[in-house]
């Protein structure tokens, strides 16, 4: 009788189905929040440098997570082609995380050291000189673009308080590590940093 009253009913229905998905969730995400493989850094994890940082934001600024996610998923076909399928301790300093869902272009969660610098340059500022078929823009005021690094230290404090451990001897050196360079060489710097808790990368401070 009670099962008919609830069929019958569709606003009834709508909240206990609501409320049944809302425990089912829970009963799948909080445990998560307790789990040391989902809340702990990774050993090889480190925070990103300065200029790394800067580049990150631009990276966020120009739509690049739009096109590339950096989420390699485990399975062979990913892992064969972008290396070590990724994990949760791997970003738990990234504010935010930058996962992804498309791939317009390929995964960039461990390009860090597979092309070098002057490849990245050029591929940024026309990517059809090293990869003919690509559809990716071109991002030639990048190079024209200086940073004067006057709010670096004020991110790197807010990054500090969301969990990221910088020190403040990396805080008050930020400034004068990102005056003066051009943002292609700060995002450059970025993603020769992607994939670095893994090994794949040699540490890259741009050109």
């Amino acid at each position: 009788m009670n099962h008919e009253k609830v069929e019958k009913n569709v606003g009834l229905m709508g909240i206990l189905i609501v409320v049944a998905i809302s425990f089912g969730g829970l009963a799948e995400i909080v445990p998560l929040f307790f789990l040391k493989d989902t809340t702990q850094p990774i050993s090889t994890l480190r925070p990103y440098t300065a200029l790394e940082l800067e580049g990150r934001d631009i990276y966020i600024r120009e739509g690049c997570h739009v096109c590339h996610t950096q989420m390699v998923r485990p399975f062979r076909a990913e892992t064969e082609r972008y290396g070590h399928y990724s994990v949760a301790g791997e970003d738990v300093y990234e504010f935010p995380f930058l996962w992804g869902s498309k791939r317009t272009g390929p995964d960039l969660a461990r390009v860090g050291g597979r092309y070098s610098d002057e490849w990245h340059y050029v591929h940024l500022m026309n990517p059809r000189d090293p990869v003919p078929e690509s559809n990716m823009p071109a991002f030639p005021w990048l190079d024209e673009n200086i940073m004067d690094g006057e709010k670096t230290a004020s991110k790197m404090e807010t990054m500090r308080k969301l969990g990221v451990p910088y020190t403040d001897e990396e805080i008050a050196a930020a400034k004068e590590q990102v005056a003066g360079k051009k943002e292609i060489t700060a995002l450059i710097a970025y993603l020769q940093s992607l994939g670095h808790e893994h090994g794949t990368v040699q540490n890259s401070g741009g050109e």
